[in-house]
């Protein structure tokens, strides 16, 4: 049943609303801003903590230890997400800040193996564990706590904002890595360069952390508390009644979980390790992706408000089915303008489906089991294909030598993503339940 979330979204304020999407994006900042510099630094970090003489076993090892997070992010998931609705969205969000940001600070200052051996990495593999829990709560709880401030008809702009974030995270990221690549030696940047980032993120988490501990929370879930109705059993009242939209997430995240990872973080890695570009001319690709990116999703998102979710993901995802093949044969050219081109048309659909993604699958629950439910299927999905993406296609990629790969991988996410769509109800001009 109904209930008039929307009209109290309606009736907080703008400034309240403001800050709920600054304190939403700037966890997610965190969270992404960690995982996209782990991803622009994992040759470092194979290097400092999986010595090895065969340059693709470190960097396996690297991804390998990239992709334990994702393992713990459904854990994070079936703990985090019913808690958050049954105590509320703003306690879990304080907590899970202050577990990535403390965490992402601890990378930063790691011994390497050099200084003490096997505990090293043991150390980096903990603490990318922890990042996956609180991972698992993040997402989730800010998509719900934006979706439940917006207004009603403003609710794809307003979620837009959570992948907008994302964007951002990834445009600092690889600008320091870019900054640091054009300052410092490789050696410099082997031996400490690489931690800088990370130990930057860790500071801005404690202004996300002082932001979202002033937040009250959401009113849709402030309604459910005050009137009983949060779920008893989160848990079990999410597995009875949201088996079916929990799919269809699983379903619709396809081509977000393996376009994000590929286009935004792994190339920037395959432009070097595979086609023999410099740093620099990785990080300038990437930067310029981004840009568009980050452009293209605030505008797609309030489209989606007008003319509905279905359209905007439907087209997304076919058009990266579509373009992902013949876009990856311009980004293997021998020339950098052409690379820098390809790389950015094919990050286009991939932005059209982030930008109205948040909205569609925070209007596919209902408020007292929207972050449980979210979370779990969200988690799920980022073990199965976010975290394994990276190592995959490098896997692939050492084994075959078909650098069409990437794309391959591309064009099965579209596919998914697209036929799910056709299975969702239209949601944009539906109040939320």
């Amino acid at each position: 049943m109904a209930t008039n979330g929307d009209s109290q979204a309606k009736d907080a304020s703008q400034k309240q609303r403001i800050r709920a999407v600054t304190a939403a994006s700037i966890g997610n900042f965190v969270e992404w801003y960690d995982f996209a510099i782990y991803g622009y630094l994992a040759v470092y970090i194979g290097q400092q903590f999986f010595p090895s003489e065969n340059e693709t076993t470190s960097l396996l090892a690297s991804f390998a230890a990239f992709g334990t997070a994702f393992i713990f992010r459904p854990l994070g998931g079936f703990v985090l997400g019913p808690l958050a609705d049954r105590i509320g969205r703003q306690k879990v969000l304080v907590l899970v800040i202050a577990l990535m940001s403390g965490t992402t600070f601890l990378i930063g200052v790691l011994p390497t193996f050099g200084v003490i051996g096997v505990l090293a990495p043991v150390l980096l593999v903990l603490a990318r564990c922890v990042q996956g829990f609180s991972a698992g709560g993040e997402f989730g709880g800010g998509a719900a706590f934006m979706a439940e401030y917006s207004k009603p008809n403003l609710r794809g702009f307003t979620t837009s904002f959570l992948e907008f974030s994302i964007q951002l995270a990834y445009l600092v990221g690889t600008s320091l890595i870019l900054v640091l690549t054009v300052t410092l030696s490789d050696d410099d940047m082997a031996a400490w360069g690489w931690r800088i980032p990370f130990i930057l993120g860790g500071l801005i988490g404690v202004v996300g952390f002082y932001i979202r501990s002033k937040l009250e929370d959401t009113p849709a879930f402030q309604q459910i508390d005050e009137q009983g109705k949060t779920a008893d059993a989160p848990m079990r009242e999410v597995f009875r009644t949201q088996k079916k939209p929990m799919l269809q997430l699983a379903g619709l995240t396809s081509i977000q979980w393996i376009g994000l990872y590929i286009v935004f973080i792994y190339t920037p890695t395959y432009l070097t390790e595979q086609l023999g570009h410099t740093s620099l001319d990785a990080s300038l690709s990437t930067l310029c992706t981004l840009v568009v990116a980050a452009i293209l999703i605030p505008v797609l998102g309030r489209v989606s408000d007008r003319v509905g979710r279905k359209p905007i993901l439907f087209i997304s995802a076919c058009l990266s089915a579509i373009v992902s093949y013949p876009l990856f044969l311009l980004i293997t050219s021998d020339s950098m303008a052409v690379v820098i081109l390809g790389h950015v048309l094919v990050g286009i659909p991939v932005a059209g489906f982030l930008s109205t993604t948040i909205a569609a699958l925070t209007e596919l629950f209902p408020t007292h089991v929207r972050v449980g439910a979210f979370s779990i299927s969200y988690g799920v999905m980022g073990a199965l294909l976010g975290g394994t993406t990276p190592f995959i296609v490098t896997a692939l990629l050492a084994s075959t030598g078909n650098l069409m790969v990437p794309a391959i991988m591309l064009i099965i996410g579209g596919v998914v993503s697209a036929l799910t769509v056709l299975t969702i109800k239209e949601t944009a001009h539906i109040p939320l339940q």
